[in-house]
């Protein structure tokens, strides 16, 4: 097991990446939390999986422990889902020394948390992502949201968990598309911050040529998400870097209802417009497009998408708007990213331009 520490002060936690971490869930939490309850929170796929092997473990610890369960899928972080959490934590007589477990992807790390942070203004939660895409990304950094009609995410806090539990072994359930869908994410951290990593995914002809060496690559995304996270925790400044490709990866899955793109196809073909873009502003060398597509497309991503006139609107409600500008995450090479201020006007026009 491999262990990374995230230094926020009094806010600090411990990433725990290893096999077989499922099975010892109550001995690993009894060490940050001297909860009474536990509550569970999955969805159905993943309860069928793992959800009685993580309560029975927190059972043997001498913890009262809770399950509820929601369908999978994005439509899963809304504001209904929010209240019916609300509605189990009373029930369960929930207190503010007790503690929430967040077993599954993104959808449910995102909804935990947001949960977490407004239950009684704060009750102390521990992410176990079983996805790629939530191991290597969405269970750090203390981003937690739902979704709303108007857009991804609008609605959410930095909240950071108490321990984030990563066990390897439960990605060989994953389906060869949600495991793509992760990928996005991890070549994400190659094109923002790791020129080795992009090279060392380059060479992966298939998902089982990674097998060996994707603990590591989970520990490296990890390990960049960290270091950006401890210099700036409220995404003020460099953290706004993890967005690369995210600015219009979130207008694409709103464009298709969050049903027809999975989060990490969406934020595939935002990285390729990203670096179209940069290449169209004289920001980003020539062929760094080329670049990523090929990597995308020989990792099963999609690199293209047709949209209709609405997305403006979408991006207009951006999380990184000020004013009339939209700080948009670009390249200046692969494995370095930076924040240029584009007047909103003239980013969309360009992007007309070039989807």
């Amino acid at each position: 097991m491999k262990t990374l520490q995230v230094n926020l002060g009094s806010r600090s936690y411990e990433i725990l990446i290893g096999r077989d971490l499922l099975n010892h869930t109550g001995s690993y939490i009894k060490k940050v939390s001297n909860a009474a309850r536990v509550l569970v929170v999955t969805d159905d796929t993943v309860k069928g999986l793992y959800g009685n092997t993580v309560c029975a473990s927190l059972e043997a610890a001498g913890f009262c422990v809770k399950l509820v369960s929601f369908p999978a899928g994005e439509t899963t972080k809304s504001m209904e889902s929010l209240v019916r959490l609300y509605d189990e934590g009373f029930a369960f007589s929930l207190t503010r020394t007790d503690l929430i477990v967040a077993l599954g992807g993104g959808v449910i790390g995102d909804l935990t948390g947001f949960f977490a942070a407004t239950m009684l203004r704060g009750i102390p939660f521990v992410q176990i992502p079983t996805t790629l895409l939530a191991q290597v990304d969405s269970s750090v950094g203390g981003k937690v949201a739902i979704n709303v009609p108007q857009g991804k995410n609008l609605v959410g806090n930095f909240y950071q968990p108490k321990l984030v539990l990563i066990d390897t072994e439960v990605l060989s359930s994953l389906t060869d598309a949600i495991f793509a869908d992760g990928m996005a994410e991890v070549i994400k951290y190659g094109c923002i911050a790791d020129r080795a990593l992009f090279s060392l995914l380059e060479t992966f002809s298939s998902r089982k040529a990674m097998e060996e060496t994707l603990p590591e690559i989970i520990y490296t995304c990890c390990d960049a998400k960290r270091k950006v996270v401890e210099t700036d925790e409220l995404d003020t400044g460099q953290r706004l870097i993890l967005n690369f490709g995210h600015t219009m990866g979130h207008v694409i899955e709103k464009a298709y209802h969050f049903t027809d793109y999975t989060h990490g196809q969406a934020v595939a073909i935002g990285m390729v417009l990203a670096a179209r873009l940069g290449e169209r502003l004289l920001c980003t060398p020539a062929g760094t497009e080329a670049a990523v597509c090929r990597l995308l497309a020989q990792h099963h991503l999609p690199t293209e998408v047709k949209l209709g006139t609405d997305w403006e609107e979408t991006m207009k409600l951006d999380k990184k708007m000020q004013g009339d500008e939209i700080r948009f995450v670009l390249l200046d090479a692969i494995g370095s990213a930076f924040v240029q201020k584009i007047k909103a006007s003239a980013l969309h026009e360009t992007m007309k331009e070039i989807i």
